[in-house]
């Protein structure tokens, strides 16, 4: 190495090689491929959170902090796009997806965390030298220092419009989501505000970690044997870890007699498989069983009495995914690739039938809060004729007697009530049940006979279920 001095830069400063902060960068990098790739967090978090360990450059405080950024700064992209909007003096949309990246990091930071003004500032610029150069790392810095000089409630008091002005557009600045998803989630509750302000600021917690333990493979008294884990609220397969924890640690998880999976899920198939019938219990159907975690959970029930499960997913790679979580069942089964609308087998041969259809997502938002910034109103109208289409496969698929279970991840009134209606109005030979008796024990299932749970009720993903009989025509 040379002994000579450091050359002096054309300002007369010498030249300092940006720090690297490898929890930084990984958070950049994961909000990155949120952004041009269309990723899920969930999925892009995992890999890169497992090379930093095995390169060494983490440990679990470290796991614990990229995890924190980058949720984080996802679950309030909108309250902090409208704090740095108002801290430029061009409009938003004309910053560089890469620098908001950085800017967002570092407002989440100054005003969602206990992280010191000097160390959020100074840590983000180092960032902003690291991905994106000199010239860049100035702007940042200058923004920074704007945002620090409020904390979050002095920031929104000034950004959001008053709620007696302009409710939905207040709620959408405070709590962080798109105008239109306030607007439908707050046509689902009924009305009310404190009942929107619950449920939108229950989106924006870090939900706990779920397991399942499946009938016959493992047992819920195994998984609490795990550090921090305690009983399930409602469904009697849950424990729930409340200190996060790596599932993929966990010998039952890894061995695959018990799964990742929210109590609402599990909640589904239990009142499904638990649905009174007429005649036998022999054959049941998932119909959209990709990525398995309910038909896994179906299949083991299903043995429990001698029934036979057909598990059934459009996507090839998916049916993938759902025979590996079936992998071990004690009970028979069978995974196909088919499309839900165009099946393959007869008219009526089920005895129950779940179609967990296809949808927004706008009940996972605690789960995958970058959906909320992804999904546009006129998806539902994409949505809505397959929903209304493997419906009503699933009652032709289901025998006199036999039931179906309507389940869907979104509270939007379009994707549940709205579309069992649709379809109950061409199928006469079809009733809905009450699906409440159900889920015993569960509070707040409102007037039935359909259930629709909610994060800030439940503690659940905003999951719906209509239970359906198919009569005699």
């Amino acid at each position: 190495m040379s002994d000579q001095p450091r050359r002096p830069r054309p300002s007369g400063k010498p030249y300092r090689r940006p720090k690297k902060d490898p929890v930084r960068i990984l958070a950049f990098e994961a909000l990155r491929a949120v952004d041009e790739r269309d990723a899920y967090a969930n999925l892009v978090l995992p890999p890169l959170l497992r090379k930093a360990r095995e390169k060494g450059d983490f440990d679990g405080r470290d796991a614990a902090l990229a995890t924190e950024l980058v949720y984080g700064t996802l679950r309030r992209q909108g309250t902090y796009d409208a704090v740095v909007s108002a801290c430029i003096d061009r409009p938003l949309r004309e910053v560089d997806p890469p620098v908001l990246d950085v800017l967002s990091l570092g407002v989440h930071q100054l005003l969602g965390t206990r992280i010191p003004t000097h160390a959020a500032v100074s840590a983000s610029v180092e960032l902003a030298r690291v991905v994106l150069g000199d010239g860049r790392a100035k702007f940042v810095n200058a923004v920074l220092r704007k945002v620090a000089q409020d904390d979050l409630e002095g920031w929104i008091a000034k950004v959001a419009p008053p709620y007696d002005d302009d409710p939905e557009d207040h709620l959408a600045v405070v709590h962080s989501h798109p105008r239109w998803v306030v607007s439908a989630l707050w046509d689902s509750l009924g009305g009310g505000r404190a009942g929107i302000e619950a449920l939108l600021a229950a989106d924006n917690e870090r939900p706990e970690v779920t397991l399942v333990a499946r009938p016959g493979r493992a047992t819920t008294e195994e998984l609490l044997r795990e550090e921090a884990a305690v009983a399930g609220r409602w469904s009697p397969y849950a424990v729930r870890l409340t200190e996060g924890g790596e599932p993929g640690a966990i010998e039952a998880v890894r061995d695959g007699r018990a799964g990742v999976q929210d109590e609402g899920s599990q909640l589904v198939a239990i009142a499904l498989a638990n649905a009174p019938l007429d005649g036998p219990d022999e054959k049941w159907l998932d119909g959209c069983a990709g990525p398995g975690g309910k038909a896994a959970l179906l299949g083991a029930l299903a043995a429990e009495r001698g029934a036979m499960l057909l598990a059934s997913e459009k996507q090839p790679h998916r049916a993938g995914l759902v025979a590996k979580a079936l992998a071990g069942n004690p009970g028979p089964y069978q995974v196909i690739a088919a499309d839900g609308t165009q099946p393959p087998w007869r008219a009526g041969s089920f005895d129950r039938v779940l179609v967990d259809v296809p949808c927004t997502g706008l009940g996972a938002l605690r789960r995958r809060p970058e959906a909320r910034w992804r999904r546009r109103p006129e998806d539902l109208e994409g949505f809505g004729p397959l929903q209304r289409g493997l419906l009503r496969t699933a009652l032709d698929s289901v025998r006199v007697g036999g039931v179906v279970g309507y389940a869907t991840c979104s509270p939007h009134l379009a994707e549940t009530r709205a579309v069992v209606q649709d379809v109950l109005k061409q199928v006469p030979d079809a009733e809905l049940i009450d699906a409440r008796p159900l889920l015993p024990g569960v509070p707040e299932l409102g007037e039935g006979p359909d259930v629709q749970l909610w994060p800030h009720v439940h503690g659940t993903d905003a999951m719906y279920l209509a239970l359906i009989r198919k009569t005699a025509p």
